[in-house]
């Protein structure tokens, strides 16, 4: 399994926005604009949430498994990958949406007399900021999970 790379996310995020403010503009010119949903923050913040906890859970486990507790339950290895699978596709999911939502509020930002849109704007902004919060679950989570580097020179590389 391949890690997240930070080029992708920051590349996923700005080309989102980029198209997202070109959306926002062509939007405007007919007379509306889509509105950001309060609900959108608060479901990227529920999702960093659960990758952290689901990260914190597996480091304990992890650690109380090399001091060989008597009481340590195990990480299975399938369960570890699926959470990295989560983490890693909500971190690419993340990255698109909080683009989109960045290049929202970033044209939301010349109209912010306007009360509705600097509404839309706030909810933009937390949005991104929510949507940070998920990358950075998700690249802690791939981190606790990731297994020790092999030493061994000897050894070929799997095919």
């Amino acid at each position: 399994m391949k890690q997240l790379r930070l080029k992708v996310l920051a590349g996923l995020f700005l080309g989102a926005g980029v198209l997202s403010w070109g959306g926002a503009q062509l939007w405007n010119a007919v007379g509306t604009l889509p509105g950001v949903p309060v609900a959108a923050p608060i479901v990227l913040t529920v999702i960093a949430v659960i990758l952290t906890a689901t990260a914190l859970s597996i480091r304990a486990r992890l650690k109380a498994q090399r001091e060989r507790r008597p009481d340590a339950k195990g990480v299975e290895p399938l369960m570890a990958a699926r959470a990295v699978v989560f983490g890693q596709a909500s971190a690419l999911v993340a990255a698109l949406v909080a683009g989109m939502y960045g290049g929202t509020g970033v044209f939301l930002l010349g109209s912010l007399e306007v009360p509705a849109r600097r509404d839309q704007a706030v909810y933009a902004a937390l949005s991104v900021a929510a949507g940070i919060a998920v990358i950075a679950a998700a690249l802690f989570l791939e981190r606790v999970c990731k297994l020790p580097e092999d030493n061994d020179g000897n050894r070929s590389p799997a095919a």
